[in-house]
């Protein structure tokens, strides 16, 4: 078990003069050195306990869009034992008062862009918060100015006694159903997801990454922000993805490595910039959050450029495998291989390991960035921690001949039609190679006659055009009959979540109960037998 450090005193310690972040946010451009960035985490942390008088195990929660103040808030609760509550701004106000009082955090920091969804908390009346403390000038009658921890000492306060099972930070699951859940990461995940990424991506001091991904999302705190503090490389923060900024810091040629989601990568290549841009001086593009269409990859891999994707989850890591160079266009999709101290394990539907290579499973995950389980949640921590350690993640996947990784798409989404399986992704995956298309979902839903049939939903790529029947007789043609979704409905643009993905629960919403008689098809797709002998 590792012990518990001060990221920054140490950092300081080691690399003052190092640069640890670039403002691209409040001071464009402002370069601040690790012994500047310790410094303000000092003056926050001191602000926090002497200010606030907040003590160890106390929540801290913060509703704002990336910033430097937002990794100093970060790093002060590392001093102090306090815990960082990450929230997603995206959440209407009803939603965010439900993880408030599920968190119970003593105060509240928030960004000049959520005032009014603050004023709004506050006038319900049924949200506990004893403190609001904003950023900015927009600080609303009666809240404390976050800025006036510039008043407090710089020095290192008395650091608090922290265990490596302590908390350090609570982020919210994107749940599709109720409450989301509350993701414990301690001490030692955080560290463990560092130290994981450090040795296994080859990550070091020299490294530059570009922070656009929201930072209430454990993929812009954990895939490289922690470890290159933790390595003592650089961050560039910037409030949020925005295209024209993004080709800007590319251009600037100071970044090293860029993690986004298949819908920023996509957004970059549809822009008129992408055909003159250049990725040469980085060494790692890596997308996760969400499977990748084949044709982004692809696209990078015509620049010359050596683009994976990865897989984590807010409950482990969220780094977890790592596919070598000289693999990436040899087994395209796969993940790789566990990181240096991760472990993985696939089973069938009865729980039994799978030990040959092609069969799909259900992927289980073991090690110190695991997290112990959901705050006030022991029903959700025991039906997703096993008595052996294991973290069911819901996912499937399969290894192939050589141990590398595929990932399947969610358990859950799998639907059982005519008494076929079909996994959507793989769906999804075919319709991204239709010119046409530029974004997909499907899933299932009811059918009296066949149990379950699929839904597809798609948007058009600018210029193009497509109609339901021949995009249902390309597929006809590109896949077996019975995989084939029954309705295909086209809309400008499917719905996202807080962290990019599409939200298949706000389509089923929208599109899965349109036209619910559902057994009256372009034809009928014949029996069971006759369906497999289409396959």
């Amino acid at each position: 078990m590792m012990t518990p450090i001060d990221w920054l005193e140490k950092r300081e310690q080691l690399s003052p003069d190092h640069i640890a972040l670039i403002d691209r946010v409040d001071d464009i451009g402002k370069q601040i050195s690790y012994k500047q960035f310790n410094a303000q985490a000092n003056q926050t942390a001191r602000f926090l306990r002497e200010g606030l008088h907040l003590q160890k195990g106390d929540i801290v929660a913060v509703l704002s869009t990336n910033c430097v103040q937002y990794l100093d808030v970060l790093f002060a609760c590392n001093k102090l034992g306090t815990i960082m509550q990450n929230i997603n701004w995206r959440l209407a106000v009803p939603e965010l008062a439900q993880i408030l009082n599920d968190a119970q955090p003593k105060v509240l920091i928030y960004s000049s862009d959520f005032a009014d969804t603050v004023r709004k908390l506050r006038q319900r009346g049924d949200v506990s918060i004893e403190q609001y403390v904003a950023l900015g000038d927009k600080a609303q009658e009666f809240d404390i100015a976050f800025n006036q921890r510039s008043g407090f000492s710089t020095t290192t306060p008395d650091i608090a006694q922290i265990d490596a099972s302590d908390p350090w930070v609570l982020c919210y699951t994107g749940g599709t159903t109720g409450l989301p859940k509350a993701a414990i990461q301690t001490y030692e995940n955080i560290m463990a997801n560092a130290v994981n990424t450090l040795v296994s991506w080859g990550l070091d001091s020299k490294d530059c990454a570009i922070l656009n991904a929201p930072m209430f999302h454990t993929g812009g705190l954990n895939v490289f922000t922690t470890p290159l503090v933790y390595a003592g490389g650089t961050s560039i923060v910037c409030k949020s993805f925005n295209v024209d900024q993004t080709f800007d810091l590319l251009d600037e040629k100071r970044a090293t490595v860029f993690f986004g989601v298949p819908t920023m990568f996509q957004m970059l290549q549809e822009n008129p910039r992408w055909e003159q841009s250049n990725f040469d001086h980085l060494k790692l593009v890596i997308s996760g959050g969400a499977p990748c269409p084949m044709t982004v990859y692809e696209k990078f891999w015509n620049k010359n450029v050596d683009f994976k994707s990865g897989f984590g989850m807010t409950e482990a890591g969220p780094n977890t495998f790592w596919l070598p160079k000289n693999m990436v266009k040899q087994k395209p999709g796969s993940v790789g291989f566990p990181l240096m101290h991760v472990e993985i394990k696939l089973i069938d539907q009865h729980g039994m390991a799978i030990a040959e290579p092609n069969v799909v499973g259900e992927l289980l995950i073991r090690g110190p960035h695991r997290t112990p389980g959901y705050r006030n949640n022991p029903k959700a921590t025991a039906e997703a921690i096993d008595a052996d350690g294991w973290l069911h993640s819901g996912d499937l996947a399969y290894r192939d001949e050589d141990g590398c990784y595929y990932i399947g798409g969610r358990q859950k989404e799998m639907y059982i039609s005519g008494g076929e399986n079909i996994y959507p992704l793989e769906v999804e995956s075919t319709l991204y190679t239709h010119p046409a298309v530029r974004e997909a979902a499907v899933f299932g839903v009811h059918s009296s006659k066949w149990g379950e049939v699929g839904r597809a939903v798609i948007s058009v790529k600018p210029g193009a055009s497509v109609t339901e029947e021949s995009l249902a007789a390309w597929m006809r043609e590109n896949l077996a009959r019975y995989k084939v979704p029954h309705r295909i409905f086209i809309t400008d643009e499917l719905k996202k979540t807080a962290a990019g993905k599409i939200s298949k629960a706000e389509l089923k919403r929208e599109f899965g109960m349109l036209d619910p008689v559902d057994d009256r098809r372009r034809g009928e797709r014949g029996t069971q037998a006759d369906r497999r002998q289409a396959a």
